[in-house]
């Protein structure tokens, strides 16, 4: 039985502390068939005839938990969206737990927690996993750094290669939301409000394949980054309205505030997609009626031109939306 309240060195070094901590915590809340601590790889089972998709993340945000999720949802849906705006159905996980000498018990509990209802939700097993323990001043409390494994159909083909002039961008929901709740929640600004992370799984936005060119999750960075890589890649301008790119109230508030742009913040629940021009009403009517896609919106056009993205804004100009440099907002995801 774990009896203390913090983390200790001795939590990670491989003897009884470490047992108890795998045991009463991880295991506690991850008990899983196709988890079996006994081995040191893990075998996977994949239906025939399916493309393997891996892709593996590392997770730092500062807080631990803010509105609407925490480090371990984050780890969790981070890594299965990565693969699902890949066009892979997510199978399998690894877990690897970086803890900060001095971390609460009860935290790392509460968060493990969390990343089994996020397991749960996104209908994927954790198949492998490790922890560490560092001194205390040498982490953030805890770093998850996990590895993600997928299927994806033969036929089923993405790329930013595929795009054309012409097509349409769309995105699933508001952007920014993650960013502005995790700064709220670093209370660096004395600002509070009510707005939640959108940190969930997309899979079923990504689902719909009909016309879909390229799709990602807008993560660090955000939505001005993703166009930014498409439009580097494809040698063409990104356009797109101001007027329709949908943004909470509460996040363009802070922004004006503060001095950020709305679209260079993280999100963790959206996607971005370029899709064939007569298919983007038709995906947009269906990302409605999922939940957390009741904003999803055409937001903008691929045009011939040199690489740039370009804005219309509200007043009917255009400006440009340049490149990221600086993080305005570090420790995000």
């Amino acid at each position: 039985m774990i009896e203390d309240r913090h983390v200790t060195l001795a939590h990670g070094n491989g003897g009884r502390y470490m047992r108890e901590l795998i045991e009463e915590i991880f295991m506690r809340h991850l008990a899983d068939p196709a988890l079996d601590t006994g081995l040191d790889a893990a075998p996977l089972e994949l239906p025939p005839g399916m493309v393997p998709v891996i892709t593996t993340d590392g997770f730092t945000v500062q807080p631990l938990e803010f509105p609407g999720g925490d480090i371990g949802s984050l780890a969790v849906n981070g890594t299965v969206n990565d693969l699902a705006v890949s066009g892979a159905e997510p199978k399998y996980l690894t877990l690897n737990a970086i803890i900060e000498e001095g971390l609460e018990i009860a935290c790392l509990e509460r968060v493990t927690a969390s990343i089994a209802r996020a397991v749960r939700e996104a209908g994927v097993h954790i198949v492998a996993g490790d922890t560490k323990v560092v001194p205390r001043g040498n982490g953030g409390g805890l770093y998850l750094v996990t590895t993600g494994v997928g299927v994806r159909a033969p036929e089923r083909r993405l790329g930013m290669e595929l795009i054309q002039a012409g097509d349409a961008i769309l995105v699933s929901g508001p952007v920014g939301d993650h960013g502005i709740a995790v700064m709220l929640a670093r209370e660096a600004f004395e600002l509070s409000g009510t707005l939640k992370s959108d940190c969930a799984p997309v899979m079923p936005f990504t689902a719909i394949s009909a016309g879909v060119r390229f799709m990602r999750d807008p993560t660090r960075g955000g939505l001005a980054t993703v166009a930014h890589d498409i439009a580097r890649a494809t040698a063409m301008i990104m356009r797109l309205k101001e007027t329709a790119i949908p943004v909470r109230d509460e996040v363009r508030s802070v922004c004006r505030m503060l001095g950020y742009d709305p679209y260079y913040l993280a999100c963790e629940g959206r996607v971005v997609a370029v899709v064939a021009p007569e298919a983007a009403d038709g995906i947009v009517a269906k990302w409605r009626t999922i939940p957390g896609g009741e904003g999803a919106a055409v937001i903008g056009t691929v045009q011939k031109g040199r690489a740039a993205v370009v804005l219309e804004t509200e007043i009917g100009g255009e400006r440009f939306l340049e490149e990221l440099e600086d993080d305005p907002l570090p420790r995000i995801c």
